[in-house]
């Protein structure tokens, strides 16, 4: 293929064949570009008042990290109510098992496997099973997640490395392994928890807002491999709640909490599901998050700094008390409220 010159306005068709610009095509790609944008605008205005219909998931393979507790240990009791298959990870077995016997309590169909996402290798080596013994995966949840709790001069080397490979990199080790399934079937959804400190991020959380900030990135940019190579029937959904009222923030509060209030498990599942079965393509909880990272974009940089003090978010770490019991307490509740972890990381 001949790709074309600096000063030649050439450009590739779909089928990868170098066409010629010329003013009416640019012309005519204007008017479909602002005909799809349009529809698509007044689409979501719809749907912002009437839901679209919810999916079926009875059958299908749903994957949940970190589902020993919070809201991975919810989605997992939602799914099963649903009548899929549930596989759930984490890294610790007893607080699996506890969820594995509310499973049974609502007849739903679930296996246990224990595995440290943050580790590649060990990803492999579970995905695996996971596919001998259940099948392929449909919707894959990364729920799992970590949090240091300290400023960042005060945090280990190690830990912030840690952070980064179970609330990062794993999101990578799992989506490489199951989404290739998914795209040859034309058939999937990738659910991806990440955080409202994903989008605007919040005094004293360094390692974990970066991490999130990563996450939100990456999801980002993983539906448009989808979207732009044609694989309309695998779906994303980036998933940003606030803070989830969970104790692993114990002291913890914004200075307005009717506006920015802890969010309960039950209501922030709930509407992690809603925007699961209608293939939604991202969600913030609450809906205030989304004026606020609306703000962060067209205030300046200083004026934005006082909406974060008049907000509390400054001085939001300051009252922290949480649930140590080391001297870097892990967890997993957070802001995204997966698993909590104590000495050793749990996902």
């Amino acid at each position: 293929m001949v790709l074309p010159d600096a000063e030649d306005n050439g450009s590739l068709s779909k089928e990868g064949v170098l066409k010629k610009e010329t003013k009416m095509s640019i012309f005519i790609d204007c008017i479909e570009a602002l005909k799809t944008f349009l529809v698509a605008y007044m689409t979501s205005i719809w749907r912002f008042f009437v839901s679209p219909p919810n999916k079926s998931v009875t059958g299908e393979i749903v994957l949940i990290t970190g589902s020993g507790s919070g809201i991975g240990r919810q989605l997992a009791l939602e799914f099963g109510k649903l009548g899929a298959v549930l596989v759930l990870w984490d890294i610790d077995e007893k607080a699996n098992e506890e969820t594995g016997n509310l499973m049974k309590k609502c007849d739903a169909k679930f296996h246990l496997f224990k595995c440290d996402v943050g580790i590649k290798e060990e990803v492999k080596k579970v995905g695996r099973r996971v596919k001998e013994e259940v099948g392929d995966v449909a919707i894959l949840i990364n729920n799992a997640g970590i949090v240091s709790g300290t400023k960042l001069i005060n945090t280990p080397d190690d830990m912030i490395e840690k952070v980064f490979r179970v609330n990062l990199l794993a999101h990578y080790w799992t989506v490489k392994f199951f989404m290739p399934t998914m795209i040859r079937k034309n058939h999937g959804h990738i659910v991806n928890i990440a955080s409202s400190t994903g989008l605007v991020g919040i005094n004293k959380l360094t390692e974990y807002c970066a991490s999130k900030f990563g996450v939100v990135g990456f999801t980002e940019v993983l539906s448009y491999e989808l979207i732009f190579g044609g694989h309309d029937g695998v779906h994303t959904t980036l998933v940003c709640p606030s803070y989830v009222e969970t104790g692993m923030f114990e002291g913890c509060k914004m200075r307005f909490p009717w506006i920015l209030p802890p969010l309960k498990v039950s209501y922030t599942v709930e509407k992690i599901m809603q925007a699961i079965l209608t293939n939604q393509q991202m969600i913030c909880i609450p809906r205030s998050i989304y004026f606020f990272t609306f703000l962060k974009t067209i205030l300046p940089v200083e004026a934005f700094h006082e909406i974060i003090k008049l907000f509390g978010a400054a001085n939001f770490m300051d009252s922290f008390i949480g649930r140590q019991n080391s001297e870097i307490e892990e967890k997993t509740n957070g802001f995204h409220n997966g698993h909590e972890s104590h000495d050793t990381v749990k996902t």
